[in-house]
């Protein structure tokens, strides 16, 4: 914890030395950050030919206005739409395919570092600048939209990108701001393995910015990750408490309301047995990108129809 926030410190004190200069010396001196991996990145320009091995990344760069500048991205990458024409990459390729490219910034996440170093070493000695960044909470996230900023020269659009998202959030979290009671809810994470996301992690984010109420906020992850185990007997023994069930549906848990319904012992779970179990699309809630407030809007629906409607949601704009 104590690393992020030194992470965090560099990266804001970094910014404001970058725009100082930008703006008052038309020219911008070396800088120094450090990425998630501890790995120390020393740039004096914006990276201007950048291959994004995170759908993440590449998302939150089509919103920077970098489309330009992106040589590549993932095998997996979906989003955004128009990203479909781009050279396709996998960290499973050979170093030489990256080479052909002549990108001078790659960006993945520590996964990758962790999983394939033989890559990372092999782009880094030919002089390509790697970056590893994933947050494990809002703040950290915000923290690498600004980096990313720092990265590409587009550091007025990701404080803008911030900006605009903590309005947008400020404006859900006020529309249950002054409920008696909010619902209790179960996030499920994975459920063959009976998980469940830990505090702080986005989807818990999302749905406490909507107004609900985690009831595993006990959980604790066995390693540094925000997903933990949370077995079936804990579970059920806040089963008359839990008005909501959820689950993230996708790559991570590939599962449905039926297998939900049909599991062993959850009949007896309030939410099973009132039909409140709902399925939520994992790249909306998961993904520190800004459709994030997509997954807001999505849980701030089923957990309260009356409050979240289009008048109510539409008063953000005026």
């Amino acid at each position: 914890m104590q690393s992020r926030c030194i992470i965090r410190f560099i990266n804001l004190i970094a910014g404001a030395v970058f725009l100082f200069f930008f703006i008052f010396k038309g020219v911008c001196p070396a800088l120094t950050l450090t990425d998630h991996h501890q790995r120390c990145i020393v740039f004096d320009k914006p990276f201007q030919r950048i291959i994004s091995l995170y759908g993440a990344h590449t998302e939150n760069l089509y919103c920077l206005g970098l489309e330009d500048q992106i040589v590549g991205i993932s095998i997996n990458d979906t989003l955004p739409q128009n990203a479909a024409e781009k050279q396709r990459f996998s960290y499973h390729d050979d170093p030489e395919k990256f080479l052909a490219f002549a990108p001078d910034l790659v960006l993945i996440r520590p996964m990758i570092d962790n999983g394939y170093p033989e890559l990372v070493q092999r782009l880094e000695k030919s002089g390509i600048t790697v970056v590893s960044l994933q947050p494990f909470d809002i703040n950290e996230m915000y923290d690498d939209w600004r980096t990313l900023g720092l990265l590409t020269g587009k550091t007025e659009a990701a404080g803008k990108m911030i900006r605009e998202f903590k309005e947008k959030t400020d404006h859900i979290r006020s529309l249950t701001r002054h409920l008696y009671a909010k619902k209790k809810v179960y996030f499920e994470a994975i459920h063959t393995k009976m998980k469940t996301f830990t505090k702080g992690a986005m989807p818990i984010f999302v749905l406490e910015t909507a107004g609900g109420i985690n009831i595993a906020s006990d959980a604790v992850a066995s390693r540094d990750t925000n997903i933990a185990g949370y077995g079936k007997e804990q579970l059920l023994s806040k089963a008359p408490e839990i008005d909501v069930f959820l689950a993230q549906s996708g790559v991570m848990n590939s599962v449905s309301l039926e297998e939900i319904k049909n599991e062993p012992g959850f009949n007896i779970i309030k939410a099973i047995k009132n039909n409140q179990a709902y399925l939520i699309d994992e790249n909306i809630i998961f993904r520190p990108v800004p459709r994030l407030y997509q997954g807001m809007v999505t849980v701030g629906r089923i957990l309260y129809p009356d409050i979240f409607t289009e008048k109510n949601l539409n008063k953000e704009m005026e």
